[in-house]
């Protein structure tokens, strides 16, 4: 699946381990709300990957496959051969950087286990560095977790230079602490839309918790949350999808340095 020449599309999207709001459970028709969107790069969370509940198909693979694209996946959750996570799907050439676990709540230890994962793609001769990640439930956990993708190990890292793209479930809307803490240091990508998009849930929309935040160097085209009539069933989220160019005059131009302060 390729769109040669024309601006590049990054996608986010939370599959509900492609359970559809009908209760019927279908990677296939995933990979078709997305096929028809055409994107370069896919961020996916909430994906099974060999478990019992969803027959023990890798979620993850079948939606690559289906798509024709690479896929990086991350387990956030592991049970004996039982996994759960995120994934980057894209048809450019790429390479994973990192992927692991994100800080929990110390006061609540058995809350669900939280990940993300960073894959560099090259996008008209330019290495993007995308970064994909699905926050906890609770403030205090997502505010810790927002924090560690800021420190030096992930934004804050040297090898995440411009241009950079963060993208998945935040569960943060932007009334939240953790949505303002990381609009600080990245661009949203509706900011300056008259009426930003909704993602959830998906039969009707009404909380902005699916995000795309880019660096100074993406400049953001835009902006659309796909709403097909199989978009509405194919998961309780709908996906966001953004068109975007690479201002090539200020890559390599470290924005994200202040995250490391």
């Amino acid at each position: 699946m390729t769109r040669g020449g024309q601006v590049p599309r990054i996608m986010t999207y939370n599959v509900h381990r492609c359970l559809g709001t009908d209760g019927r459970l279908s990677p296939a028709r995933i990979a078709g709300v997305i096929a028809a969107y055409e994107p370069d790069v896919v961020a996916l969370q909430e994906l099974d990957v060999g478990r019992v509940r969803t027959g023990g198909i890798d979620q993850a693979h079948a939606i690559a496959q289906a798509l024709g694209m690479q896929v990086h996946f991350h387990a956030s959750l592991k049970a004996l051969e039982e996994e759960y996570g995120n994934a980057i799907l894209t048809h450019r050439p790429s390479h994973l950087v990192k992927a692991e676990a994100l800080p929990g709540w110390a006061r609540k230890p058995g809350l669900e286990p939280r990940g993300a994962l960073w894959a560099e793609v090259q996008i008209g001769g330019t290495g993007v560095q995308v970064i994909n990640t699905h926050l906890g439930l609770r403030r205090h956990e997502r505010l810790a977790q927002i924090e560690a993708l800021l420190s030096p190990r992930w934004l804050g890292h040297q090898a995440c230079r411009e241009p950079v793209i963060l993208l998945g479930d935040l569960n943060a809307t932007p009334r939240s602490r953790a949505y303002r803490r990381l609009a600080s240091q990245l661009w949203d990508a509706q900011a300056r839309l008259p009426k930003p998009r909704a993602t959830f849930p998906s039969r009707l929309p009404f909380l902005r918790i699916d995000h795309v935040f880019v660096s100074r160097s993406i400049r953001v085209m835009r902006v659309e949350t796909v709403r097909t009539p199989l978009a509405r069933i194919a998961s309780d989220h709908l996906p966001l999808l953004v068109e975007f160019q690479v201002a090539h005059g200020q890559v390599n131009k470290s924005s994200l340095a202040h995250a490391q302060e």
